[in-house]
């Protein structure tokens, strides 16, 4: 066989790429990849077969044949070729470098060993939040605020919604991530990858050597050590989403982000939830007006929240885990047919042989990074979950981002996470952004704080959900705002607003003097910067 490469003209999308592969494979091509981003196609052809032939196929499909050279097998398709960019792993960093990367003009390799596309699209945001929103439709059939509506909710058939979130995944794992493999020209390797110096990975017995590397593997979830619980079968964040069947009750064990949003889900769903945690406070990162706020949302609920606590084991005796716990000294026993551990996320650095590479790493094993990116070896780069930073799959596609102008670009820009906005997806929404009260008087500001309930914000009025607060945090001499803190519907989507507020320096008068428009959740960040001064309560309807 012969190895040739051949430039064509007039390929403008994937589909242009299927009819040349097709033409090329009718005249005994194999191995035959075509990329409409690099207007060219790499096949093989046996060596009596006379390459005019190529052309000609490719002419008489209305595509223009061009240049066509013959081009060196390499002995494992990794040992004479030196990438630019090695990526190992393949979510929202690994593809917003790459794709940067080679906008710089670089060859780039991603190794993935599992599902291409990383914890977001995979088993994360767009599994669980497409469930959600199934949740919050079959709560508010159950029970909403308005005595004209007769509204009522029928068993929910999980399997099904299970089977359209499934299928939704599919189809952005393929247009977000795998479609964008071929298009970029990006070398996709399957395997487990394992450095074996500073320079080279092998992945499948097969090495590969790169300038630079960016680790994004991400991080799973961390298991506590509790007497017992390696003998029962718990959930985790991934398996949760697969159940089939709704449960009649669910435990939840850790009160994060992921333990609310799941335990809420399946509260909605229908399945009495009781959500476990070590901690007196719930949200202990946030103020207390946050995480009141948060608790009395979710006993008025439904939802059972039991703080304080010390395990003692775990059993299960048939379908039924028990939880055995001790709270203000007494002992109590916590039984469910299905059991979710959400305490918490470890990077994923156990099989990559970080030490041969020179690679520091912290006390939960995460890779320890500079303001650049930069791993202890100047070489190597990590990115996203894997360093244990914040969480989100945004600031892995900003540090992705921000790899490849430092590794390929030569730039020398920092990574800025100073103003990282934060969303917990439950209803009502928690959304978070700057310095909390207590943050802020650590650093040595002198703080001013605007508390509103969301019985002073019109739409939740209307909207006959009042349970919920705004609120802000300003430096008292130049009132500038320094954080916004919200708990309401579309906190999510409010908080942007509040995002750049913190990050321009505006001050408490900028925020009064925006028109701020009437019956929607963001005029609660007017409301509060009014507040300051005033009693919102006494003022009329858009009043200032």
């Amino acid at each position: 066989m012969k190895k040739l490469k051949m430039k064509i003209q007039g390929m403008t999308c994937k589909g242009c790429e299927g009819h040349i592969v097709e033409a090329l494979e009718k005249i005994g091509a194999i191995n035959v990849k075509a990329s409409f981003h690099n207007g060219e196609a790499i096949f093989e052809l046996p060596k009596d077969t006379d390459v005019e032939l190529s052309k000609i196929a490719i002419n008489n499909i209305k595509y223009q044949a061009g240049m066509i050279e013959e081009v060196s097998f390499n002995k494992n398709d990794s040992d004479d070729k030196i990438y630019d960019l090695i990526i190992i792993g393949s979510g929202a960093a690994a593809f917003s470098a790459a794709i940067k990367a080679i906008e710089y003009g670089a060859t780039v390799a991603i190794v993935e060993r599992g599902e291409v596309g990383g914890t977001c699209v995979n088993v994360g945001c767009i599994p669980s939040k497409t469930l959600l929103r199934a949740g919050e439709i079959n709560q508010a059939a159950k029970s909403n605020p308005f005595i004209g509506l007769k509204t009522n909710a029928q068993k929910v058939d999980l399997a099904t919604l299970v089977k359209q979130k499934d299928e939704l995944v599919n189809e952005l794992r393929s247009q977000k991530y795998i479609n964008l493999i071929d298009e970029y020209g990006i070398d996709l390797v399957k395997g487990e990858a394992r450095f074996i110096n500073k320079t080279t990975i092998e992945v499948n017995n097969n090495r590969y050597i790169a300038k630079n590397y960016l680790i994004a593997t991400g991080a799973s979830s961390y298991l506590p050590k509790i007497h017992g619980l390696e003998f029962v079968d718990y959930l985790t964040s991934t398996t949760l989403l697969d159940l089939k069947e709704t449960p009649r009750r669910l435990t939840v064990i850790g009160s994060g982000y992921i333990g609310l949003e799941l335990g809420q889900l399946f509260h909605n769903l229908g399945s009495k939830v009781t959500i476990i945690q070590r901690g007196k406070q719930l949200l202990k990162d946030y103020d207390p007006e946050i995480s009141d706020t948060v608790e009395k949302s979710l006993i008025e609920q439904g939802i059972e929240l039991i703080k304080g606590v010390a395990y003692e084991r775990i059993e299960q005796i048939g379908d039924i885990k028990k939880v055995y716990i001790t709270v203000d000294g007494k002992n109590e026993i916590i039984e469910s047919e299905q059991l979710l551990i959400a305490t918490g996320r470890k990077p994923n650095t156990d099989t990559l042989n970080l030490s041969a590479a020179d690679v520091n790493v912290g006390e939960s094993n995460e890779i320890i990074i500079d303001d650049y990116g930069r791993t202890s070896n100047n070489k190597i780069y990590a990115a996203g979950d894997v360093t244990l930073g914040p969480q989100f799959v945004y600031v892995a596609a900003y540090e992705g981002g921000i790899v490849a102008d430092n590794a390929i670009g030569g730039l020398n820009k920092k990574i800025d996470l100073s103003t990282v906005p934060a969303v917990t997806f439950t209803n009502p929404a928690i959304a978070t952004v700057g310095l909390t009260e207590k943050e802020a008087k650590n650093i040595g500001y002198d703080v001013k704080t605007s508390v509103i309930n969301l019985n002073l914000v019109p739409r939740a009025i209307v909207n006959r959900e009042t349970t919920g607060i705004f609120k802000l945090v300003a430096d008292t001499r130049t009132h500038r705002i320094l954080g916004a803190h919200i708990v309401s519907e579309n906190a999510g989507d409010v908080i942007y607003a509040a995002l750049l507020a913190v990050k321009h320096g505006l001050t408490i008068e900028n925020l009064i003097d925006s028109l701020a428009p009437y019956l929607t959740m963001a005029e609660g960040l007017k409301l509060a910067a009014l507040a300051f001064d005033k009693d919102v309560s006494k003022l009329s309807c858009c009043a200032g």
